[in-house]
């Protein structure tokens, strides 16, 4: 169902610092960092295990308070469906149904905010059929 959450932070290298070490007794370390030339939103750390982030802090977002919420599709056609059901339910595009390869190469996912500026995703990790 969930496929990963994230927060915004007010003090990137501080939040990142913070969750290296908290989270390492968990077995949960620092996956992934992605920066503004591939969100279009500044500096993003996910952490995970196995290769796989399912827990994201993120700076340059005005929206501090806001949660991102990704939730699993088992296809493309559901990430597509999803979109437009949430723009048809009076969401915002935050971002069409498409690949993010800065991910990885399957990564298809599309971007909403709910009615309170949430940001929820839906994603896809298969190939394409």
């Amino acid at each position: 169902m969930l496929d990963h959450v994230g927060c915004s932070v007010s003090d990137f290298a501080r939040s990142l610092a913070f969750y290296q070490r908290a989270l390492a007794p968990l077995g949960i370390g620092l996956v992934m960092q992605v920066g503004a030339a591939e969100t279009g939103a500044g500096n993003h750390a996910g952490f995970g295990h196995a290769g796989k982030p399912t827990f994201w802090i993120g700076d340059g977002d005005a929206r501090i308070g806001h949660v991102h919420v990704a939730f699993a599709s088992s296809d493309r056609a559901g990430v597509d469906a999803f979109h437009r059901a949430a723009l048809a339910a009076g969401g915002t595009d935050n971002g069409a149904p498409g690949l993010r390869p800065h991910y990885h190469p399957d990564y298809y996912g599309a971007f909403v905010l709910d009615p309170d500026g949430h940001n929820v995703e839906v994603v896809c990790h298969a190939p394409a059929a």
